[in-house]
């Protein structure tokens, strides 16, 4: 079995519907963000604090190689920027099936409006530097990606469905 990537902006659903799609079919659940933190000994914004944006970037595509050489089968969540880099696109196709999880900025807003621990978003203007880093970023993701999720007013378990069938649809 091949790996299935989830990409997309922050708060679009990655990490929750990786794990119940890993429950659902028995697979491994595997958070680059979380492997990250695991390897540096803290967290993804202390990170950017101390390290900066290009450190945590190199990280995420090191993350990848190491992918390569694990055994497959994995449901895989990565962060929002991942995609940015060109090499990354590449490894991320090499890895599996790539699913976009699309979601507007009004929903991302909702979703993570409340969390402190998002550094890109530390601004004075949240809701503008969400709309403007998705926009920046929705050629790289629709260039990454085997297949694209709107995830718009849908309940976690509407999500988890279609991308159960739309796996099916894909072998």
């Amino acid at each position: 079995m091949n790996n299935i990537i989830l990409i997309g902006y922050m708060g679009c659903g990655k990490s929750s519907l990786g794990r119940r799609l890993s429950d659902a079919g028995k697979a491994e659940f595997f958070d680059t963000d979380a492997w990250i933190e695991g390897l540096a000994g803290c967290c993804v914004s202390e990170i950017f604090a101390r390290r900066g944006e290009a450190v945590f970037r190199q990280m995420e595509t090191e993350c990848l190689v190491h992918l390569k050489h694990q055994k497959e089968g994995k449901v895989i969540a990565v962060g929002g920027g991942l995609p940015l880099r060109k090499q990354n696109r590449r490894l991320l196709k090499a890895l599996g099936k790539v699913i976009y999880l699309k979601a507007s900025p009004e929903t991302v807003w909702e979703r993570i409006k409340n969390d402190t621990k998002r550094p890109l978003l530390q601004t004075p203007d949240p809701q503008h530097t969400i709309r403007q880093m998705m926009g920046d970023r929705e050629e790289a993701y629709l260039a990454a990606a085997d297949r694209v999720i709107l995830v718009d007013d849908k309940s976690m378990e509407e999500v988890t469905g279609e991308l159960l069938k739309l796996l099916e649809e894909m072998v």
